[in-house]
């Protein structure tokens, strides 16, 4: 007979799976088109060199520097991080198909629309 899972398995599972989705959309910088998003960033982000800017870009795609302080639900929709003297923030917001309300289920792809915001900590 199987045994069945606690809420809270379930939960861990279905963030374990929205964390996978979260990497795909950040670290192929929204070009994966089977997740449907946009990446913005702060005017203070904008207002930095061109080749800060870049450095920053790499540094969100690339980001892997979980943890339980940083990331308590396990969904991968933050980070923290310092590059060019500068200390940042990512995160991801969930919106409906319309970009007007927060979405029912981030992991329903049809539905789900990410919006990653990249920010100056200083801007928080």
């Amino acid at each position: 007979m199987a045994q069945e899972l606690t809420d809270y398995e379930v939960a861990v599972a279905e963030n374990a799976d929205l964390a996978k989705i979260n990497d795909r959309f950040r670290s192929t910088w929204g070009a994966d088109f089977t997740i449907p998003g946009q990446i913005v960033m702060t005017r203070g982000v904008a207002n930095l060199p061109y080749e800060a800017q870049v450095k920053i870009t790499v540094a969100v795609m690339q980001f892997a520097d979980f943890t339980e302080d940083n990331d308590p639900y396990g969904d991968h929709s933050f980070g923290l991080f310092t590059t060019e003297g500068e200390r940042l923030f990512w995160k991801i917001d969930y919106y409906d198909s319309a970009y007007r309300y927060g979405s029912e289920n981030p992991r329903d792809l049809a539905r789900t629309r990410r919006v990653l915001t990249i920010l100056l900590a200083s801007e928080y």
